[in-house]
């Protein structure tokens, strides 16, 4: 079969059907990809690291035959996965600039029947395409509250009520406080996150108004886009607001069967924040059981907290909604008018 060379564009439109394979070693894989994508290595890591010394020392020829001399008593197994993971025999295929892993593995299934896309500049070109789409200029809905106030339970439903949401939370796999990574899957690096980002915001029309949740520029270890997070902050802001008891069953609803050492840990992390008395308060409400008395404790420094962060939104810009009481109907329904309402008036002011 042939092998026939794509760029970007081509990329995008032909991933829909076909599947991805990364050719680069698992900790390249593993540090950020394509998402999608599938990792069978031309080189390990191990390998990679010796063909590179190789090839600074004693140059490209060397590196090229100590290449095969690793991988080709090997080349059947490759082969192998291939057709197993791959069954129709069809793929888009990169490595990291598109050069030699990616054209020897091109070359290595097309001798057992694959039709092989190759990305021209391989994930280096992908790479430059997130950092650059994450950076350009959208229009965000903030949605703020302080701890409790069910701003991604608001988020999802918006969603289902038809309205653009940016969940950046899910992407990060991390709820964005002291506990967030609690339950979670593994954070992934900032470039993955923003691989993942793009990849959300493609399914988005950037010239409509996108939801996105108040948020600092550190989600766990995820790191926002710098041009990103100065957008958000500048955007229009609905700050919404429910009873402390409403936030108090809202975050026991989330937290209270999570283990207990897990949570411990959570507030240990905030001990110097806390002070002693209110850590050692918290541990113990913890290990009693006593929900609510923990997590008010905790609400005592998290409203302080995003008190100060509130300062940073442009006031003309901000909205407050109370929601206190309402059905989750009637919250979508004023979220949904008002952002209608503060979106214009921001435009206005801009204009």
């Amino acid at each position: 079969m042939k092998e026939t060379l794509i760029s970007l564009s081509e990329f995008l439109e032909l991933r829909q059907k076909l599947p991805i394979l990364d050719a680069r070693s698992e900790g390249e894989f593993s540090q950020s990809h394509i998402p999608e994508a599938v990792n069978i290595p031309i080189l390990n890591d191990q390998e990679r690291k010796v063909i590179g010394t190789l090839y600074k020392e004693e140059g490209s020829e060397k590196a090229t035959l100590k290449g095969f001399e690793l991988v080709g008593p090997r080349f059947h197994q490759i082969q192998k996965e291939a057709i197993k993971r791959f069954p129709n025999r069809k793929i888009i295929l990169y490595c990291w600039r598109g050069g030699m892993r990616s054209q020897i593995l091109s070359w290595l299934l097309s001798m057992v029947g694959f039709e092989v896309f190759r990305l021209k500049g391989g994930y280096k070109t992908y790479r430059n395409f997130t950092f650059e789409e994450v950076r350009k200029k959208r229009n965000f809905i903030v949605l703020g509250g302080k701890t409790g106030t069910a701003k991604t339970v608001l988020l999802q439903y918006l969603k289902e009520a038809g309205e653009q949401v940016l969940d950046l939370e899910n992407l990060a796999h991390h709820k964005g406080s002291a506990f967030g990574g609690i339950g979670q899957a593994p954070q992934p690096s900032v470039e993955q996150f923003e691989n993942k980002l793009t990849e959300a915001l493609l399914q988005l029309n950037s010239d409509s108004p996108i939801w996105v949740e108040n948020e600092s520029r550190k989600i766990g270890r995820v790191i926002l886009p710098d041009i990103f997070f100065s957008q958000m902050q500048a955007s229009p802001h609905l700050d919404i607001s429910k009873s402390e008891h409403e936030r108090i069953a809202h975050i026991e609803s989330e937290y209270a069967g999570l283990p207990k050492e897990e949570l411990k840990q959570a507030v240990k992390k905030l001990s110097k924040k806390l002070g002693g008395l209110r850590t050692k308060e918290a541990l113990e409400a913890i290990e009693e059981g006593d929900h609510p008395s923990w997590i008010q404790n905790l609400l005592t420094y998290y409203d302080k907290a995003y008190e100060f962060e509130l300062e940073k939104h442009p006031k003309e810009h901000t909205l407050n909604l109370d929601l206190t009481g309402l059905s989750l109907a009637k919250q979508i329904d004023l979220l949904i008018q008002s952002k209608d309402q503060l979106y214009e008036r921001a435009k206005n002011t801009i204009d």
